[in-house]
């Protein structure tokens, strides 16, 4: 049986903006030998659906600095300090592509990965998107937004234009909860 292994000694060894890193030392129930191991610790991710009345999922591209691509994705971000994760899905709507929402659902909630991050990431369906403003990204971001027809969403995911992995979740997530929702209308 597979068993915890004892943390001897925790310490943050890097601390940037949206993430530190920690090195945990611990010891292997199997071995009884030490090994450190690297962990990103993060607040939790957020990311929404939001869906229009018409059914298309508003979507935005951004340039991503590790892919070193431009990406369509949903909106989404971290949830700060004070907020609920649902609270954190509304600012960040709102934020990226100037979009709200009275109808919200959690649909799904991940571990993004567990061998190196400490976080979760918390999915919800803005039913009903209505943009009632300009979007507001912050000055880290360039963003476009796209009405994407749902019922497209899966050949995007097929073909590689949709890529981020937590994107492709949210989307599943999605399509268990509603396996009706890509078929045409």
């Amino acid at each position: 049986m597979i068993k915890s292994w004892p943390c001897i000694q925790t310490k943050t060894t890097q601390s940037y903006r949206v993430f530190s890193v920690r090195t945990d030392t611990v010891r292997s129930p199997r071995t009884n030998l030490e090994h450190d191991f690297y962990i990103i610790e993060s607040k939790d991710w957020v990311n929404v659906i939001p869906l229009t009345d018409d059914r298309r999922v508003v979507m935005v591209r951004q340039y991503r600095h590790g892919s070193r691509e431009v990406t369509l994705e949903i909106p989404g971000g971290l949830v700060d300090d004070g907020d609920t994760p649902e609270r954190a899905a509304q600012r960040e709507l709102m934020e990226e592509t100037g979009f709200t929402s009275t109808e919200w659902i959690k649909i799904g909630e991940v571990n993004p990965n567990p061998a190196i991050f400490n976080n979760h990431c918390h999915t919800f369906v803005a039913q009903n998107a209505k943009k009632i403003s300009d979007p507001e990204p912050d000055q880290t971001e360039d963003i476009e937004v796209v009405l994407i027809p749902l019922i497209d969403i899966p050949e995007l995911i097929r073909n590689g234009t949709i890529d981020h992995a937590i994107v492709i979740t949210a989307f599943t997530h999605y399509f268990f909860k509603y396996p009706e929702a890509p078929k045409k209308p």
